[in-house]
């Protein structure tokens, strides 16, 4: 289920101009909500305080905003899963409302299925652009799948109550990028706060990353005029005089922290928003529960027994604790996929310098060599040497 910002790499796309518009959604009679560049709101204004938890994810819940409701009319089947609340620290002296999570609403066995969400609920390439053969267009160099998808949300979002996405986005609001310990990505950290990255590669990871979001913002304009078929169901000004650097910035990460790598599915469905998906579920790497495109639908089956009211764990992909704090905000003590660059080198002011250097090159190698080591391992061998 990993990510493609995870993964290093990740496909491209240039929208055509002759796509289909998507079908917009039935009008309410509301106002519309204003788009604010503040930190604590990435995608869409908060409305006041909420009620208490909900007992269901099927079920009305007022702490949800909505967001159950909405779930079940637009078809989301009966599930095994409940939408319930942990509370979370102050951040940066506010008061932060508690994060809402899925957790089992009925005892569970491995192998059962805890939720289906039809793909009529799920956000994708293929939704945002109405167009199958937008796959064919994934090799080009201009938006990245995340940005395209964020910026999607944005302009959902500056339609208010009027957008089908309303309650999706404010739960993805509510979230705000943070990850399962209530930890926002260091790329939305302050100066400050990066302070305590000093002397460790994350910084630089940082710098890169945010290098690249600030790339693709550049592209935006250049994706509308392309792609005016698109957007013409948007009556409002090109993304980035709408859009503020740091507001897409902030949906940028937000749909990073929560998209889906879908498995055995078209290029165009890859990359998924599943409501119930993450940030709901809860990260873990030693986990085999991942969500699966099967039959119009995206399924979670289970690999563990769970009490009811455990929260529901998936598993988020073969990635080390770095790319875990820097996508999601959370680092995985248990994580077997996490590795320490190690780099080793011959030493130039030894005699056999030259020699040992020809050796080397002989073989393949370089004076300088850098190795991946599994953290625990290395750890071990430490301790026993």
């Amino acid at each position: 289920m990993a990510s493609p910002a995870l993964s290093g790499t990740h496909h491209r796309l240039l929208l055509p101009c002759f796509l289909r518009r998507l079908p917009r959604p039935r009008s309410r009679s509301c106002s519309r909500l204003r788009l604010d560049a503040c930190h604590a709101d990435t995608l869409l204004s908060s409305s006041g305080a909420q009620g208490p938890p909900a007992p269901a994810a099927c079920s009305s819940a007022s702490s949800a905003g909505g967001f159950s409701d909405w779930l079940l009319t637009n078809g989301l089947p009966p599930g095994k899963v409940a939408i319930l609340e942990r509370p979370v620290p102050c951040s940066r002296g506010g008061k932060d409302r508690p994060l809402h999570f899925v957790a089992a609403g009925q005892d569970l066995e491995a192998g059962d299925v805890a939720f289906e969400v039809p793909m009529s609920l799920v956000v994708t390439l293929e939704r945002v652009l109405g167009d199958e053969s937008v796959a064919e267009l994934l090799t080009t160099n201009k938006l990245s799948e995340l940005a395209c998808l964020a910026l999607y949300l944005m302009y959902e979002k500056k339609q208010g109550r009027d957008s089908l996405w309303y309650p999706y986005i404010k739960e993805l609001d509510r979230q705000r990028g943070r990850g399962q310990l209530a930890v926002e990505s260091p790329l939305l950290w302050t100066e400050s706060e990066l302070d305590y990255l000093n002397g460790s590669p994350m910084r630089d990871e940082v710098v890169v990353r945010d290098e690249g979001i600030r790339r693709e913002y550049n592209e935006l304009d250049t994706l509308w005029f392309m792609a005016g078929s698109l957007f013409k169901q948007y009556p409002f000004d090109v993304p980035t005089e709408a859009f503020p650097f740091e507001i897409f910035k902030q949906a940028f990460v937000a749909v990073q922290s929560c998209v889906v790598h879908l498995q055995k599915v078209s290029l165009a469905r890859r990359f998924a928003l599943v409501p119930l998906g993450p940030p709901l579920l809860t990260y873990k790497s030693n986990c085999k529960a991942m969500l699966t495109a099967v039959d119009g639908s995206v399924r979670l089956l289970v690999d563990r027994p769970y009490k009811a009211g455990e929260p529901i764990i998936v598993w988020c992909g073969p990635q080390p604790n770095s790319r875990l704090l820097l996508n999601y905000g959370f680092v995985d003590e248990d994580n077997p996929y996490d590795r320490i660059a190690i780099e080793a080198s011959l030493n130039t002011e030894d005699p056999q310098y030259q020699e040992k250097r020809m050796v080397a090159q002989r073989n393949g190698k370089l004076a300088i060599q850098k190795f991946q080591a599994k953290r625990r391992k290395l750890f071990l061998k430490c301790c026993h040497t």
